[in-house]
């Protein structure tokens, strides 16, 4: 074979293979591409915005405290001669129940004694203005007028009169003490109360001053919370003892069944940050804390015991309500818009336990990402499982 002709099959051996490149090139690449933008969208997870009027719950925790609570102490000393069966750790008494009896005898005697002191004061008395009866008398038979206002007070006997008078006084005085030192053998409740510890008996000698016990009003109960300042402005506090501030929900997981809770209202602000966490302090005020009138159902509260209080707060009106898991870095969210990410920055009004309220940044129907991501940027590609399930669906049609 000469060489011309070789050297045009190898020409048409080059030209083939050239056409099959080209057309490998220019069919193939386009299916890759498609392929490839596919992947590269995110599968992420939506919801929508919501936007409305929402009464936030503000979350704190405090511990419970008796509203009324006294050392009970005698006011006169003695020998206890009886003692009410109810004044015992845990009992249950009312208001101007005897409680324990101090052996009145003494006061009595004494009592008797300062009647008659009295007495004897008043006979005093009534001897002496007769006295000031006949000094006059006699003053007025004398005719004399030369007397000074000092010397007719002595012969009048003015001083003497004054003396009476004020012994008068003392009697009396003294027998209000002894009837005041007799009542006060007899010591009674000054509360409906809840007895918490006693620490006398029949035949205990006390004095003024002693601890004969602790009693706890039955009535109401206090929870001493503590709450965050920029939250104090969303809560609403009674103006008055009559009045009711915003309702709060009782819980304690640790004591009570699931389901179980107390009601109360919020009662003061205390007016003074927490020395230790600079948080605000409040006072919830809880009715019938140990169920004896219309709380039975209700379980107990427990002096001392930690609990947690869902305070509902003033409404907020046209915002956006958020879980609060989703506000990002820098107080921004992440929203779908046409398939791409979108970094939004937010103003938060006010975040609860489990919620923000954007009053800007976002509107109501906004795609905001659920999903975490592990590339963060403002239009990357994103798609939801209800894109991919209508992209299968177009091309299984076609």
């Amino acid at each position: 074979m000469s060489t011309k002709k070789i050297l045009i099959i190898c020409g048409v051996i080059l030209l083939i293979a050239v056409v099959i490149t080209a057309f490998i090139f220019l069919s193939e690449p386009t299916a890759q591409s498609e392929g490839a933008t596919k992947q590269m969208a995110m599968l992420v997870k939506v919801e929508p915005a919501e936007k409305g009027d929402f009464k936030p719950i503000i979350v704190a925790t405090g511990t419970v405290q008796p509203v009324e609570d006294v050392m009970l102490s005698p006011l006169v000393g003695g020998q206890v001669i009886r003692r009410d069966d109810s004044f015992i750790p845990g009992g249950f008494v009312k208001k101007g129940e005897v409680l324990l009896q101090i052996d009145p005898s003494d006061y009595r005697n004494t009592l008797e004694l300062r009647k008659s002191e009295l007495q004897q004061a008043e006979t005093n008395l009534d001897v002496e203005m007769g006295r000031q009866e006949v000094a006059e008398q006699d003053l007025e038979l004398l005719g004399i007028d030369s007397l000074s206002q000092d010397q007719k007070s002595l012969v009048l006997r003015k001083p003497q009169l004054s003396s009476v008078e004020a012994n008068l006084k003392s009697a009396r005085a003294s027998v209000q003490q002894a009837q005041l030192n007799l009542s006060r053998t007899t010591i009674k409740a000054p509360f409906d109360a809840h007895i918490l510890s006693q620490n006398v008996t029949i035949g205990s000698q006390v004095s003024p001053g002693d601890n004969l016990g602790r009693l706890v009003g039955t009535d109401f109960y206090w929870i001493n919370l503590t709450v965050p300042v920029n939250k104090i402005k969303w809560l609403h506090f009674p103006g008055s003892d009559s009045e009711k501030g915003s309702p709060v929900k009782i819980l304690s997981t640790s004591a009570w069944n699931e389901g179980e809770f107390r009601e109360g209202y919020l009662y003061k602000q205390v007016g003074a940050l927490d020395d230790q966490t600079r948080l605000a302090r409040v006072l919830v005020r809880v009715p019938d804390p140990l169920g004896r009138n219309s709380e039975k159902d209700k379980p107990e509260l427990m002096i001392g015991s930690f609990v947690e209080a869902h305070m509902q707060a003033e409404e907020i009106k046209d915002v956006v309500r958020l879980n609060r898991d989703l506000i990002r870095s820098n107080n921004t969210v992440w929203v779908m818009q046409e398939g791409e990410l979108q970094i939004r920055d937010v103003e938060i009004l006010l975040t609860d336990a489990k919620y923000s309220y954007i009053k800007k940044g976002l509107e109501d129907g906004d795609s905001v990402v659920v999903t975490n991501l592990s590339t963060v940027s403002n239009g990357i590609k994103l798609r939801t499982e209800k894109d991919s399930n209508s992209t299968g669906n177009k091309e299984m049609m076609n």
